[in-house]
């Protein structure tokens, strides 16, 4: 998920990153692959750009662990496509998943962002 123009950041997210991202947009509702990288790029401010070749993979180990689930539909363009919505048992994994998160990133900033006292 490189920011475009700039150097790739691929390696230095931590893994499991792309997995929360998606179950996160899948959230809002039912979309497609381009639609659910399209949504990470433009919620992160352009920060992160899903390559499909990691996209596709996810959302297919996502479907196997039974975190969300696919069906076909007709895109915003006509054109046949499937879509990803998020299954009761992703919903459950997702506030899992937050909650490690929010510990990961306090854990990292006690680190890197020392309190001064």
């Amino acid at each position: 998920m490189p920011k475009r123009g700039s150097a790739a950041l691929e390696g230095e997210l931590l893994q499991g990153t792309l997995d929360l991202l998606i179950l996160k947009t899948l959230v809002l509702g039912p979309a497609h692959g381009h639609t659910i990288a399209h949504a990470i790029e433009r919620r992160s401010d352009e920060v992160l750009q899903v390559e499909y070749g990691s996209l596709y993979p996810a959302l297919h180990r996502l479907e196997d662990r039974r975190w969300i689930a696919s069906f076909w539909g007709t895109s915003e363009n006509n054109r046949r496509a499937r879509y990803y919505r998020l299954t009761p048992i992703g919903r459950k994994h997702l506030v899992q998943r937050e909650d490690r998160w929010d510990a990961l990133v306090r854990a990292v900033n006690r680190i890197v962002k020392p309190a001064t006292e």
